[in-house]
């Protein structure tokens, strides 16, 4: 079962983290600050590749940026490309 969990610490650093049968597979590191949520880095076991895990996180972090009233700012140049690509899925929540 997928499970994707925020997990901060008190600086509100660290990570949206997917989890298949409590077992981290893939995250995608990320803080927030004020009304932005800034995403670093995605990262995905090699042997969960090719799943879409990444795209889950990604979908996971706009819908919690729509809840909270934040913009995404990405400093993740694969990232960054994403939101240029699916314009239309994220223009509403990239910070430009």
């Amino acid at each position: 079962m997928e499970i994707i969990k925020l997990e901060l610490d008190e600086k509100k650093h660290g990570a949206f983290n997917l989890y298949i049968d409590d077992k981290k597979r893939s995250e995608m590191m990320v803080s927030i600050k004020d009304d932005l949520l800034i995403v670093y880095h995605t990262g995905v076991d090699p042997d969960a590749e090719g799943k879409g895990y990444a795209k889950k996180l990604m979908e996971e972090i706009a819908s919690y940026v729509h809840t909270n009233n934040l913009m995404v700012l990405s400093l993740y140049p694969y990232r960054h490309a994403q939101f240029r690509k699916h314009t239309d899925e994220y223009l509403d929540i990239a910070k430009k």
